[in-house]
């Protein structure tokens, strides 16, 4: 497998190969802080697999040994590190793929601290566009 990824701008372009030793949603407060968002969709993959090709991401520690990536112009979150818990992983977020449909997640993890509304979410209305914009 062969995955490209960047940010929003598009400053900042990575590539990943092999297949992901997990995909999963996470509900943690550090990566809700730090995306912004009830959940993020990660992938895990060897840091061989792993490799930016275009740009320079900036590093935030936001925990501990938590290395969070992210684009310095647009501030898109891009990949995590930690070397004490994930030695020798680097996960992307699912989002940033060109593909993300490629890497489903096929768990949720960290569910202890998920928002309590997340639990339900799939039970909202939902709408292809804003509501009340016509439909494509």
């Amino acid at each position: 497998m062969e995955l490209t990824g960047g940010c929003q701008c598009g400053a900042v372009r990575y590539r990943v190969t092999g297949e992901p030793q997990h995909r999963a949603l996470c509900h943690c407060v550090d990566c809700r802080k730090s995306a912004g968002a009830p959940v993020v969709g990660w992938a895990a993959f060897a840091e061989s697999d792993f490799a930016v090709e275009q740009g320079q991401a900036a590093t935030f520690n936001s925990s501990g040994a938590s290395m969070r990536s992210f684009c310095p112009t647009c501030g898109t979150g891009l990949y995590f590190r930690n070397a004490e818990t994930l030695p020798g992983i680097v996960d992307i977020q699912i989002a940033t793929l060109d593909d993300p449909d490629a890497l489903p997640p096929d768990a949720q993890i960290q569910v202890a601290e998920r928002i309590g509304w997340m639990k339900d979410a799939h039970d909202l209305p939902a709408f292809k566009r804003y509501p009340g914009m016509p439909e494509d």
